[in-house]
């Protein structure tokens, strides 16, 4: 993939989710939807028009694999945006590519070039 991506952004911590947005558009890759709650984040996966997502392992105590489900089976590349450690997330997302918080702006672009490659 070249040129400018649409993002879903989901990420229940609004400051967490500025900073992705700016992040991106420094990127010059643009947001097409932030989902702050499960629900949202659910319906976005199902119908939401976006060449990529951010998901927030944990929205509001809710784990967010429902989503990845849902984007795996769309073949939608994602990543995990987490405060917890790379060995909490379950077996089946090992290879899932993860961005630990706090991050910084070389790891995030780090995370989205290898969402954005050809063999994601």
């Amino acid at each position: 993939m070249t040129g400018a991506r649409r993002f879903l952004v989901v990420e229940d911590e609004y400051l967490i989710a500025v900073l992705i947005e700016e992040y991106l558009d420094d990127l010059e890759h643009q947001v097409a939807a932030v989902a702050a709650t499960l629900g949202e984040a659910l319906e976005q996966a199902r119908v939401g028009n976006f060449d990529a997502a951010l998901l927030d392992l944990q929205l509001g105590g809710a784990a967010s694999y429902g989503v990845a489900d849902i984007l795996t089976q769309r073949g939608i590349p994602f990543a995990f945006v987490t405060g917890r450690a790379e060995g909490d997330v379950q077996p089946a997302y090992a290879a899932v590519p993860m961005l630990c918080k706090p991050f910084r702006p070389d790891d995030f672009a780090a995370i989205i070039a290898r969402l954005l490659a050809p063999n994601g």
